[in-house]
């Protein structure tokens, strides 16, 4: 017999792991490449963690819009958004150390001078690296959805981590969620127009989900999942 589907409102409501964290550690096995790009390009890109304020015109030797994106994965999306985005700092917090490595490489052979990455939980790099309304905008793209039903509550978006995005980012500054798991697009829309600190800028008529905002590339997977017919649905919140 299948559990049918709880609803995006139950969802929204489901309990949230007491200690919130960002991330679920995976074993991943680095190539010689990744290896090497932490001593050749991690003193330029990594900034350590520390339960400090981060002096951000130091780290980025400059003073720009600083966007922090949550959990990148292996870093090829955010590599092209700070490209054609050069304008803007790029904040990264990764804790998968193969991704880690390969953003690093990125960087360092690409010359993209305005990432910075912290391998470290974002909640807490929030908390202590970053002030109440110091980000122009916060990125997350394609978090595990934890489909089975009784995973739900790892899920990342749900309201007391929302809540705590909002008050970091600036008012007049957006969250940018994208996914291409439906319930999880369902369970995000709630939990994001519950938050009074964020207002949805999708069209009217648009069930609420924003047009992919010409900056986020499609990634392989994505297209992938085009190609078979799979939905990717982006949200975009901005703060009051």
């Amino acid at each position: 017999m299948t559990t049918p589907e709880p609803t995006p409102e139950a969802q929204a409501d489901a309990p949230f792991m007491r200690t919130i964290k960002t991330y679920v550690l995976r074993a991943g096995r680095m190539g010689s490449g990744q290896v090497r790009a932490f001593d050749q390009f991690g003193p330029q890109f990594l900034v350590p963690y520390k339960a400090e304020r981060l002096d951000v015109q130091a780290a980025f030797g400059r003073s720009a819009p600083l966007i922090l994106e949550i959990g990148f994965g292996m870093g090829d999306a955010t590599a092209k958004i700070a490209q054609v985005r050069p304008d803007d700092n790029f904040l990264c917090c990764e804790v998968h150390e193969p991704g880690v490595g390969a953003l690093l490489k990125r960087c360092g052979e690409e010359s993209i001078g305005n990432i910075r990455i912290v391998q470290h939980d974002a909640v807490e790099v929030m908390d202590h690296m970053l002030g109440k309304d110091s980000l122009d905008g916060v990125h997350i793209f394609f978090p595990d959805p934890w489909h089975k039903s009784r995973h739900h509550k790892r899920r990342l978006i749900q309201s007391p981590f929302v809540q705590r995005l909002a008050e970091h980012i600036k008012p007049g500054g957006y969250l940018h969620l994208a996914t291409d798991w439906q319930p999880y697009a369902e369970q995000m829309l709630a939990v994001v127009s519950a938050e009074p600190l964020l207002a949805n800028t999708a069209e009217a008529g648009a069930g609420g989900y924003a047009n992919k905002p010409d900056y986020r590339p499609l990634t392989k997977f994505e297209n992938r999942g085009i190609q078979l017919g799979h939905g990717v649905w982006d949200l975009v919140f901005r703060r009051v």
